[in-house]
């Protein structure tokens, strides 16, 4: 990651300098001085941003401790427990790892991103926890990146909110194509991860593994110790799990838009139904893991001002356009316009400046929502993620400096994303 810092800036610095030193003058700020200015506002939006997230953190680890008290975590680590301990082998299928994971993916799924985030960093902890090197991601934490930056959605919600907002006739054209393609985005980011294992090892020659203290529990399942006390469900009991989920994608493409507003009030209801019914102290408990959020949200504040401004830098010299504007002329013969190739560049890099970016390209009249580029760039937004500022904040919050394969993982599963966008939309609506 320091490398990736570094010559994100140092790119940012070389093209913002060649310009000012070899261009003519033009009737705006010049580019040196114009960099300054887009690395100090970054600055303050990611700390806006980080402040922000002080609430939302606390809302959902709070309604996750609550799950968590009222058996919801295990329930859910036995129910998949044949599936997901075939991709996570390391993790003792009742650590909370497990539990915190499922939530997360769950969020990921039904396009609630703002509720993915504090899930995640509570499963990077809780991994972190069985980690044997320190400050080096472990094999279950880049695949855990990986299915964060790769998630198969079938709930696009901010996208189609924005296609409603901006008059789209049919909001929920992006839902079939968003499923299409993080479909295959997430399993070659899964293949990805588990092959990339073998070349990028956790140890490297020298290295002396420093075995961080792991809690009873954990150490209990990975004897024999909690696997016991909590069995797996039946084999029968996960097909019957799968098989729901499947049967939610017909239901996602009929009434998504409708569905998507019920669903965090129904989580928390749920939730909270759940644990009263358990005789769970709900309150203290929905405190106690809002405390948490806190702590967890001052601890990223300064990972995300790091990388929020080597991407505003990166974006206000002109090296992105430089990067896309090429590429953009060859990708055009094969169906993939310069607007759809920079939305993935930006979706990589920023989840505010691509929104922003697709919000632009929709109101555009000769554009609009409902055609194949509105579409196309909806899909795109829908089925990437933002790969820079996922690796920053959940590596940051557990202090991994080595981040092994993790971020050519990302990378890949959003080329990916590309690819089967274009592929998908060509077929259905070019």
């Amino acid at each position: 990651m320091n490398l990736v810092f570094f010559a994100i800036i140092a790119s940012a610095f070389a093209v913002a300098g060649w310009r000012q030193a070899f261009l003519p003058p033009g009737p705006g700020v010049p580019p040196m001085e114009a960099l300054g200015g887009a690395a100090l506002q970054a600055a303050e939006a990611a700390v806006t941003l980080g402040l922000g997230l002080i609430g939302t953190m606390a809302l959902f680890l709070g309604i996750m401790k609550v799950a968590e008290a009222g058996g919801l975590m295990a329930g859910f680590a036995r129910l998949l427990r044949p599936l997901v301990q075939r991709l996570f082998p390391e993790v003792p299928p009742d650590h909370p790892a497990m539990g915190a994971m499922l939530m997360n993916m769950a969020a990921n799924v039904l396009g609630l991103s703002n509720a993915a985030t504090p899930f995640g960093l509570r499963a990077m902890q809780e991994l972190d926890r069985l980690n044997p090197h320190r400050g080096t991601a472990s094999d279950a934490m880049v695949l855990f990146l990986a299915l964060n930056t790769a998630n198969v959605t079938l709930l696009p919600t901010h996208v189609m909110a924005l296609r409603t907002a901006l008059g789209s006739h049919n909001p929920a054209a992006v839902i079939p194509t968003t499923l299409f393609a993080t479909l295959w985005s997430t399993g070659l980011a899964v293949l990805f991860a588990k092959w990339g294992a073998r070349w990028f090892p956790a140890e490297r020659a020298g290295d002396s593994a420093i075995l961080r203290s792991v809690p009873p529990a954990a150490t209990g399942a990975a004897e024999g110790g909690l696997a016991e006390l909590h069995p797996p469900y039946p084999g029968w009991a996960s097909a019957l799990a799968v098989a729901l989920v499947a049967a939610l994608i017909p239901v996602t493409l009929l009434w998504g838009r409708q569905l998507s507003p019920w669903i965090i009030p129904a989580l928390m209801v749920g939730v909270l139904a759940c644990g009263v019914a358990r005789k769970v102290p709900v309150y203290e408990s929905f405190v106690d893991g809002a405390k948490e959020g806190l702590t967890v949200s001052l601890r990223i504040l300064p990972y995300l001002v790091a990388i929020l401004v080597a991407v505003g830098m990166f974006r206000e010299s002109g090296a992105m356009e430089l990067l896309v504007a090429p590429l953009g002329r060859l990708t055009g013969n094969f169906g993939v316009p310069a607007e759809a190739l920079t939305m993935a560049v930006l979706r990589s890099l920023s989840g505010s400046a691509s929104f922003g970016y697709l919000a632009t390209l929709l109101k555009d009249p000769a554009i609009g929502p409902d055609s194949y580029l509105g579409i196309l760039a909806s899909t795109v937004y829908g089925s990437s993620e933002t790969t820079f500022y996922v690796l920053a904040v959940y590596f940051g919050a557990v202090g991994v400096r080595r981040i092994r394969h993790a971020l050519l993982v990302g990378l890949l599963a959003d080329l990916t994303g590309l690819v089967f966008s274009v592929a998908i939309c060509s077929w259905l609506y070019r």
